[in-house]
Protein backbone atom coordinates (compact mmCIF):
# COMPACT_ATOMS: atom_id res chain seq x y z
CA UNK A 1 0.00 0.00 0.00
CA UNK A 2 1.58 3.19 -0.55
CA UNK A 3 1.28 6.25 1.41
CA UNK A 4 -0.02 9.69 0.69
CA UNK A 5 -1.23 13.18 2.15
CA UNK A 6 -4.68 12.64 3.62
CA UNK A 7 -6.66 15.04 1.14
CA UNK A 8 -10.19 16.14 2.03
CA UNK A 9 -11.59 12.84 0.17
CA UNK A 10 -10.26 9.26 -0.53
CA UNK A 11 -11.87 8.62 -3.95
CA UNK A 12 -11.94 3.93 -3.57
CA UNK A 13 -12.07 2.05 -7.13
CA UNK A 14 -13.18 -1.50 -5.35
CA UNK A 15 -11.81 -4.15 -7.94
CA UNK A 16 -11.99 -7.73 -8.27
CA UNK A 17 -10.31 -9.09 -11.38
CA UNK A 18 -10.82 -6.15 -13.45
CA UNK A 19 -7.94 -5.29 -15.44
CA UNK A 20 -10.07 -4.17 -18.23
CA UNK A 21 -12.35 -1.61 -16.28
CA UNK A 22 -9.51 0.32 -14.92
CA UNK A 23 -7.51 0.22 -17.78
CA UNK A 24 -10.88 1.78 -19.19
CA UNK A 25 -11.58 4.15 -17.06
CA UNK A 26 -8.92 4.82 -14.37
CA UNK A 27 -7.49 7.73 -17.11
CA UNK A 28 -10.72 9.62 -17.19
CA UNK A 29 -10.75 9.57 -12.55
CA UNK A 30 -7.46 11.10 -12.67
CA UNK A 31 -8.19 13.78 -15.76
CA UNK A 32 -10.82 14.82 -13.92
CA UNK A 33 -9.88 15.06 -10.21
CA UNK A 34 -7.85 17.20 -8.68
CA UNK A 35 -5.28 15.92 -6.65
CA UNK A 36 -5.33 19.01 -3.68
CA UNK A 37 -8.91 17.92 -3.07
CA UNK A 38 -8.81 13.90 -3.21
CA UNK A 39 -6.32 11.32 -3.45
CA UNK A 40 -7.42 8.22 -5.99
CA UNK A 41 -6.99 4.41 -4.94
CA UNK A 42 -8.02 1.03 -5.92
CA UNK A 43 -8.72 -1.28 -3.29
CA UNK A 44 -8.29 -4.82 -4.26
CA UNK A 45 -10.59 -7.87 -3.38
CA UNK A 46 -7.77 -10.51 -3.77
CA UNK A 47 -7.58 -10.50 -7.39
CA UNK A 48 -6.02 -13.28 -9.44
CA UNK A 49 -5.62 -11.03 -11.92
CA UNK A 50 -2.62 -8.87 -12.60
CA UNK A 51 -4.68 -5.87 -11.81
CA UNK A 52 -2.73 -4.53 -9.18
CA UNK A 53 0.66 -4.72 -11.31
CA UNK A 54 -1.54 -2.88 -13.96
CA UNK A 55 -2.41 0.10 -11.45
CA UNK A 56 1.25 0.55 -10.13
CA UNK A 57 3.20 0.21 -13.87
CA UNK A 58 0.71 2.54 -15.75
CA UNK A 59 -0.95 4.83 -13.13
CA UNK A 60 1.78 5.62 -10.55
CA UNK A 61 -0.66 8.52 -8.82
CA UNK A 62 -2.99 6.17 -8.27
CA UNK A 63 -2.46 4.83 -4.24
CA UNK A 64 -3.52 1.07 -3.81
CA UNK A 65 -4.46 -1.25 -0.81
CA UNK A 66 -4.81 -4.96 -1.48
CA UNK A 67 -6.98 -7.07 1.08
CA UNK A 68 -6.04 -10.73 1.78
CA UNK A 69 -9.36 -12.41 0.76
CA UNK A 70 -12.54 -11.37 -1.61
CA UNK A 71 -14.38 -9.72 1.21
CA UNK A 72 -17.51 -9.05 -1.70
CA UNK A 73 -18.46 -5.01 -1.79
CA UNK A 74 -19.52 -4.77 1.26
CA UNK A 75 -17.07 -6.17 3.16
CA UNK A 76 -14.66 -4.91 0.91
CA UNK A 77 -15.60 -1.18 1.30
CA UNK A 78 -15.53 -1.87 5.14
CA UNK A 79 -12.42 -3.14 5.15
CA UNK A 80 -10.83 -0.51 2.89
CA UNK A 81 -12.63 2.68 4.11
CA UNK A 82 -11.44 1.60 7.38
CA UNK A 83 -8.14 1.72 6.72
CA UNK A 84 -7.73 5.14 4.20
CA UNK A 85 -8.41 8.11 6.00
CA UNK A 86 -10.11 10.82 5.00
CA UNK A 87 -12.65 13.65 5.89
CA UNK A 88 -15.08 12.14 3.29
CA UNK A 89 -14.80 8.83 1.01
CA UNK A 90 -15.87 8.45 -2.70
CA UNK A 91 -17.16 5.41 -3.12
CA UNK A 92 -16.99 5.14 -7.01
CA UNK A 93 -17.29 1.23 -9.45
CA UNK A 94 -14.65 0.38 -10.81
CA UNK A 95 -17.25 0.63 -14.38
CA UNK A 96 -18.00 4.03 -13.95
CA UNK A 97 -16.73 6.65 -16.83
CA UNK A 98 -16.45 9.94 -14.46
CA UNK A 99 -16.83 13.72 -16.46
CA UNK A 100 -15.15 17.04 -16.21
CA UNK A 101 -16.53 18.64 -12.80
CA UNK A 102 -17.96 15.55 -11.48
CA UNK A 103 -16.79 15.86 -7.83
CA UNK A 104 -16.66 19.51 -6.63
CA UNK A 105 -20.05 19.83 -6.51
CA UNK A 106 -20.55 16.64 -3.96
CA UNK A 107 -18.24 17.82 -1.89
CA UNK A 108 -20.00 21.32 -1.85
CA UNK A 109 -23.18 19.62 -0.65
CA UNK A 110 -21.87 18.06 2.34
CA UNK A 111 -19.62 20.87 3.14
CA UNK A 112 -23.04 23.25 2.94
CA UNK A 113 -25.82 20.28 4.96
CA UNK A 114 -23.64 19.14 8.05
CA UNK A 115 -26.79 16.83 8.50
CA UNK A 116 -26.47 15.27 5.21
CA UNK A 117 -24.38 11.83 5.66
CA UNK A 118 -24.28 11.37 1.88
CA UNK A 119 -24.62 12.72 -1.45
CA UNK A 120 -24.72 11.02 -5.44
CA UNK A 121 -24.86 12.77 -8.89
CA UNK A 122 -26.49 12.18 -11.89
CA UNK A 123 -25.96 8.64 -13.15
CA UNK A 124 -26.43 7.94 -16.47
CA UNK A 125 -26.00 5.27 -18.82
CA UNK A 126 -22.46 4.52 -20.82
CA UNK A 127 -24.24 2.53 -23.43
CA UNK A 128 -26.89 4.72 -24.07
CA UNK A 129 -25.57 8.61 -22.57
CA UNK A 130 -29.42 10.31 -23.20
CA UNK A 131 -30.66 7.49 -20.80
CA UNK A 132 -30.59 7.22 -16.97
CA UNK A 133 -28.72 4.35 -15.77
CA UNK A 134 -30.56 1.35 -13.76
CA UNK A 135 -28.28 1.59 -10.44
CA UNK A 136 -29.07 5.20 -9.21
CA UNK A 137 -30.46 7.60 -12.00
CA UNK A 138 -31.29 10.31 -10.39
CA UNK A 139 -31.46 9.55 -7.09
CA UNK A 140 -33.26 6.61 -5.23
CA UNK A 141 -35.99 6.12 -3.53
CA UNK A 142 -38.18 3.48 -1.81
CA UNK A 143 -42.02 2.47 -1.66
CA UNK A 144 -43.97 0.86 1.54
CA UNK A 145 -43.30 -2.13 0.93
CA UNK A 146 -39.25 -2.10 0.12
CA UNK A 147 -39.04 -2.14 -3.75
CA UNK A 148 -36.21 0.65 -4.26
CA UNK A 149 -36.83 2.83 -7.46
CA UNK A 150 -35.29 5.76 -8.78
CA UNK A 151 -36.51 9.68 -10.32
CA UNK A 152 -35.21 7.99 -13.87
CA UNK A 153 -35.93 4.36 -13.48
CA UNK A 154 -38.79 2.54 -12.53
CA UNK A 155 -38.56 -1.07 -12.62
CA UNK A 156 -37.15 -2.00 -16.08
CA UNK A 157 -38.27 1.49 -17.67
CA UNK A 158 -35.83 4.02 -17.67
CA UNK A 159 -36.44 7.51 -19.01
CA UNK A 160 -34.55 9.99 -21.38
CA UNK A 161 -32.26 12.79 -19.57
CA UNK A 162 -33.79 16.31 -21.18
CA UNK A 163 -33.01 18.23 -17.74
CA UNK A 164 -36.28 17.02 -16.16
CA UNK A 165 -34.23 16.07 -12.45
CA UNK A 166 -31.64 18.91 -12.82
CA UNK A 167 -33.37 20.30 -9.16
CA UNK A 168 -31.31 19.16 -6.29
CA UNK A 169 -33.46 17.01 -3.58
CA UNK A 170 -33.37 14.95 -0.72
CA UNK A 171 -33.39 11.07 -1.87
CA UNK A 172 -34.00 7.79 0.30
CA UNK A 173 -31.03 6.40 -0.85
CA UNK A 174 -27.65 6.95 -2.99
CA UNK A 175 -25.95 4.30 -5.05
CA UNK A 176 -23.13 2.62 -4.24
CA UNK A 177 -22.05 3.15 -7.86
CA UNK A 178 -20.76 6.77 -6.66
CA UNK A 179 -21.22 7.89 -3.70
CA UNK A 180 -19.70 10.76 -1.54
CA UNK A 181 -20.24 9.82 2.47
CA UNK A 182 -18.76 11.11 5.12
CA UNK A 183 -16.34 8.36 6.10
CA UNK A 184 -16.43 9.03 10.23
CA UNK A 185 -19.97 8.57 9.93
CA UNK A 186 -19.73 5.23 7.86
CA UNK A 187 -17.60 3.88 10.33
CA UNK A 188 -20.04 4.84 13.42
CA UNK A 189 -22.93 3.65 12.16
CA UNK A 190 -21.51 0.38 11.54
CA UNK A 191 -20.66 0.09 7.77
CA UNK A 192 -22.54 -1.88 5.12
CA UNK A 193 -23.87 -5.09 6.08
CA UNK A 194 -20.88 -7.90 5.90
CA UNK A 195 -24.02 -10.58 5.30
CA UNK A 196 -25.26 -8.74 2.34
CA UNK A 197 -22.15 -9.47 0.08
CA UNK A 198 -23.36 -7.66 -2.42
CA UNK A 199 -26.36 -5.51 -3.73
CA UNK A 200 -28.56 -3.12 -1.53
CA UNK A 201 -26.34 -2.68 1.17
CA UNK A 202 -25.89 0.63 0.56
CA UNK A 203 -29.32 1.14 0.64
CA UNK A 204 -29.65 -0.56 3.77
CA UNK A 205 -27.19 1.88 5.17
CA UNK A 206 -28.65 5.02 3.94
CA UNK A 207 -31.93 3.80 5.74
CA UNK A 208 -30.01 3.29 8.81
CA UNK A 209 -28.75 7.05 8.58
CA UNK A 210 -31.76 8.08 7.54
CA UNK A 211 -33.31 6.45 10.90
CA UNK A 212 -30.82 8.28 12.92
CA UNK A 213 -32.23 11.81 11.55
CA UNK A 214 -29.59 12.29 8.32
CA UNK A 215 -30.02 13.47 5.19
CA UNK A 216 -28.96 11.76 1.75
CA UNK A 217 -29.66 14.28 -1.38
CA UNK A 218 -28.99 14.31 -4.89
CA UNK A 219 -26.48 16.58 -6.72
CA UNK A 220 -27.38 17.15 -10.78
CA UNK A 221 -24.47 19.03 -11.14
CA UNK A 222 -22.28 15.94 -10.66
CA UNK A 223 -22.67 13.25 -13.67
CA UNK A 224 -20.92 10.22 -14.26
CA UNK A 225 -21.37 7.20 -16.95
CA UNK A 226 -22.22 3.49 -15.57
CA UNK A 227 -21.81 0.35 -17.81
CA UNK A 228 -23.48 -1.51 -15.20
CA UNK A 229 -23.52 -5.30 -14.62
CA UNK A 230 -19.53 -5.09 -14.46
CA UNK A 231 -19.29 -7.99 -11.62
CA UNK A 232 -22.50 -9.82 -12.14
CA UNK A 233 -24.51 -9.41 -15.09
CA UNK A 234 -27.83 -7.68 -15.26
CA UNK A 235 -29.38 -11.06 -16.22
CA UNK A 236 -28.11 -13.14 -13.31
CA UNK A 237 -29.79 -16.02 -11.68
CA UNK A 238 -26.92 -15.17 -8.41
CA UNK A 239 -27.98 -11.34 -8.62
CA UNK A 240 -31.76 -12.25 -8.74
CA UNK A 241 -30.96 -14.30 -5.53
CA UNK A 242 -28.75 -11.65 -3.62
CA UNK A 243 -31.72 -8.70 -4.53
CA UNK A 244 -34.81 -10.76 -3.40
CA UNK A 245 -32.62 -12.03 0.18
CA UNK A 246 -31.04 -8.90 0.98
CA UNK A 247 -33.82 -6.54 0.55
CA UNK A 248 -35.91 -8.85 2.74
CA UNK A 249 -33.15 -8.47 5.55
CA UNK A 250 -33.28 -5.08 4.70
CA UNK A 251 -36.32 -4.42 5.58
CA UNK A 252 -36.56 -6.72 8.93
CA UNK A 253 -33.72 -4.21 9.86
CA UNK A 254 -35.13 -1.19 8.58
CA UNK A 255 -38.77 -1.12 9.41
CA UNK A 256 -40.50 0.89 12.16
CA UNK A 257 -41.32 -2.17 14.78
CA UNK A 258 -44.65 -1.79 14.35
CA UNK A 259 -45.14 -2.27 10.63
CA UNK A 260 -42.81 -5.18 10.39
CA UNK A 261 -45.05 -8.06 10.60
CA UNK A 262 -47.85 -6.76 7.79
CA UNK A 263 -45.31 -5.38 5.69
CA UNK A 264 -43.57 -8.70 5.91
CA UNK A 265 -46.79 -10.26 5.15
CA UNK A 266 -47.83 -8.40 2.35
CA UNK A 267 -44.37 -8.68 1.01
CA UNK A 268 -44.80 -12.83 1.13
CA UNK A 269 -47.38 -12.27 -1.24
CA UNK A 270 -45.89 -9.98 -3.72
CA UNK A 271 -42.81 -12.39 -3.93
CA UNK A 272 -45.28 -15.32 -3.90
CA UNK A 273 -46.58 -14.01 -7.19
CA UNK A 274 -42.91 -12.93 -8.52
CA UNK A 275 -42.36 -16.71 -8.30
CA UNK A 276 -45.09 -18.08 -10.06
CA UNK A 277 -44.63 -15.82 -12.70
CA UNK A 278 -41.40 -16.86 -13.29
CA UNK A 279 -43.01 -20.97 -13.33
CA UNK A 280 -45.38 -19.89 -15.73
CA UNK A 281 -42.50 -18.30 -18.04
CA UNK A 282 -40.54 -21.29 -17.47
CA UNK A 283 -38.06 -19.55 -15.94
CA UNK A 284 -37.02 -22.10 -13.58
CA UNK A 285 -33.36 -20.39 -12.89
CA UNK A 286 -35.28 -17.44 -11.38
CA UNK A 287 -38.14 -19.20 -9.90
CA UNK A 288 -35.40 -21.45 -7.83
CA UNK A 289 -33.45 -17.70 -6.50
CA UNK A 290 -36.39 -16.20 -5.38
CA UNK A 291 -37.34 -19.30 -3.42
CA UNK A 292 -33.85 -19.90 -2.10
CA UNK A 293 -33.62 -16.40 -1.16
CA UNK A 294 -36.44 -16.59 1.49
CA UNK A 295 -34.95 -19.70 2.52
CA UNK A 296 -32.18 -18.25 3.52
CA UNK A 297 -33.88 -15.03 5.08
CA UNK A 298 -36.31 -17.43 7.28
CA UNK A 299 -32.77 -19.45 8.54
CA UNK A 300 -31.17 -16.17 8.95
CA UNK A 301 -33.86 -14.09 11.44
CA UNK A 302 -32.70 -15.36 14.02
CA UNK A 303 -29.12 -13.60 13.55
CA UNK A 304 -30.97 -10.43 12.24
CA UNK A 305 -33.38 -10.38 15.60
CA UNK A 306 -30.07 -9.51 17.65
CA UNK A 307 -28.67 -7.47 14.53
CA UNK A 308 -32.03 -5.50 14.62
CA UNK A 309 -31.15 -4.67 18.37
CA UNK A 310 -27.86 -3.47 18.36
CA UNK A 311 -29.23 -1.49 15.26
CA UNK A 312 -32.32 0.00 17.29
CA UNK A 313 -29.60 0.88 20.10
CA UNK A 314 -27.02 2.67 17.81
CA UNK A 315 -29.71 4.65 16.73
CA UNK A 316 -31.17 5.66 20.04
CA UNK A 317 -27.61 6.66 21.36
CA UNK A 318 -26.36 8.67 17.99
CA UNK A 319 -29.09 9.80 16.48
CA UNK A 320 -29.10 13.74 15.88
CA UNK A 321 -32.93 13.70 14.95
CA UNK A 322 -36.45 11.69 14.59
CA UNK A 323 -36.35 8.99 11.58
CA UNK A 324 -35.84 10.85 8.26
CA UNK A 325 -38.62 9.97 5.91
CA UNK A 326 -37.88 12.20 2.88
CA UNK A 327 -37.74 10.04 0.05
CA UNK A 328 -40.33 7.19 1.17
CA UNK A 329 -43.25 6.28 -1.42
CA UNK A 330 -45.87 5.35 0.89
CA UNK A 331 -48.18 3.12 -1.41
CA UNK A 332 -47.45 0.64 -3.48
CA UNK A 333 -45.04 0.58 -6.21
CA UNK A 334 -45.87 -2.42 -7.85
CA UNK A 335 -49.60 -1.50 -8.05
CA UNK A 336 -48.56 1.96 -9.15
CA UNK A 337 -46.13 0.55 -12.07
CA UNK A 338 -48.32 -3.11 -13.27
CA UNK A 339 -51.47 -1.91 -12.57
CA UNK A 340 -52.12 1.68 -12.81
CA UNK A 341 -49.42 1.42 -15.43
CA UNK A 342 -47.43 4.79 -14.02
CA UNK A 343 -44.29 4.19 -15.75
CA UNK A 344 -42.46 7.16 -14.91
CA UNK A 345 -41.49 9.08 -11.47
CA UNK A 346 -43.25 12.38 -12.85
CA UNK A 347 -46.41 10.11 -12.76
CA UNK A 348 -46.57 8.89 -9.23
CA UNK A 349 -49.01 10.44 -6.85
CA UNK A 350 -47.27 10.72 -3.24
CA UNK A 351 -50.31 11.81 -1.57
Amino acid sequence: MKTSEHPKVAVIILNYNGRAWLEQFLPAVIRHTSTGLASIWVADNASIDDSIEFVRQHFPVVNTFRMPENYGFAGGYNHAIKHIASEYTLLLNSDVEVSHGWLDPLVKCLDQHPQTAACQGKIKDYQNPKKFEYAGAAGGFIDAYGYPFCRGRIFETLEEDYGQYDDASEIFWGSGACLLIRRQLFLASGGFDTDFFAHMEEIDLCWRLKNMGYAIRYVPESTVYHVGGGTLGKQSNHKLYLNFRNNRLMLFKNLPIHSVFRTNFIRNMLDIIALLKAVVLLKFGEAWSILKAHLHYLKSLNKFVRKRAEIDHLIRTQKIGPPNTAGLYPKSLVWAYFVRKKKRFRNLQWK
